[in-house]
């Protein structure tokens, strides 16, 4: 289950001095220190009830002026910037069952129902509204291989929620999580931690009833341009996927290089009996799903 971080203080900052602070202390959610440090910045920004409504108003009063949209705003997070090389900061809206954008939309829109883990650490701080509920659970990430289908052992932590003013530590690769919707129209603020290796670290979806891996949540723009730059017939773009399949760090691109390569090979049975014998478990059952899938397709 989420840890919930204990950690009382009256004073309020501003966004600029959050950012500022973290920048030079940074956040390593592995150390007490800094994981107890960055929890008080957090609290402290929390306690400033005028920030997030003055940056929305300032967006909504100029955007009419803007020749493009270059803002990383969207219609649930709010990205307030980064503070240094490790860490990022961000708000989130979370509606109600019955606002109108929920009926809109529907929750699949805001994530709820979604079983799912995260590759990197994050705290979290409820900062207006009751707060989205959750269903929390446990995975022990070393034990997983990562193919769809592969029994997990999910360890159900009970339910609780983000209300106001309590700080929450979910553990990258540990921490499971259904998000419910919120009583009323609620907003978080999260601190992330964030690393050049954080895109090749697995992100899954739960299938929590069966117990299962439901799929993949992590995916980069590697992935999509390899696929599109194969699918022109480009050569060099051919023995760079090849490349990959045969020996990238990542069994993830190992896998999508593959699923390229198929995508134009004529004998594409071929290339997943290839992929069958490649030495990776997770390669190897995704493998297996496509021989099945191209069998039953005659």
């Amino acid at each position: 289950m989420p840890r919930v971080m204990d950690c009382p203080d009256a004073a309020a900052i501003t966004l600029e001095e959050a950012s500022a602070d973290l920048a030079l202390s940074g956040f390593d959610p592995r150390d007490e220190d800094s994981l107890g440090h960055a929890a008080l910045v957090l609290r402290r920004l929390g306690n400033n009830r005028r920030f997030l409504a003055d940056i929305m108003l300032r967006e909504l009063e100029n955007r009419h002026r803007a020749a493009e949209d270059t803002n990383a705003y969207g219609p649930q997070v709010i990205a307030l910037g980064r503070a240094g090389s490790d860490c990022l900061l961000r708000a989130n809206l979370w509606p109600g069952a019955q606002d109108a954008m929920m009926r809109a939309s529907s929750g699949e829109a805001f994530v709820y129902g979604l079983p799912h883990d995260h590759n990197f650490s994050f705290l979290t701080l409820g900062y207006v509204g009751p707060g989205y509920w959750s269903d929390f659970y446990e995975v022990d990430y070393e034990a997983v291989d990562g193919w769809r289908g592969e029994p997990v052992k999910l360890r159900a932590m009970g339910r609780g929620r983000l209300e106001e003013g309590r700080i929450m530590l979910y553990r990258a690769h540990r921490d499971v999580h259904v998000q419910r919707p919120a009583d009323s129209l609620s907003v978080s603020l999260n601190i992330l931690h964030t690393g050049a290796a954080q895109g090749w670290l697995d992100q899954y979806r739960f299938d929590v009833e069966r117990g299962e891996i439901a799929g993949h949540l992590a995916h980069g723009s590697s992935e999509a341009f390899l696929r599109i730059a194969v699918g022109t017939g480009c050569a060099q773009a051919l023995d760079l996927a090849e490349t990959f399949a045969r020996r990238h760090p990542s069994a993830r691109m190992r896998l999508h290089a593959l699923d390229a390569l198929a995508s134009v090979a004529v004998d594409r049975d071929a290339v997943w009996a290839r992929a069958e014998r490649g030495g990776s478990r997770m390669v190897a059952m995704e493998a297996g799903r496509r021989r099945k899938a191209l069998a039953e397709q005659g």
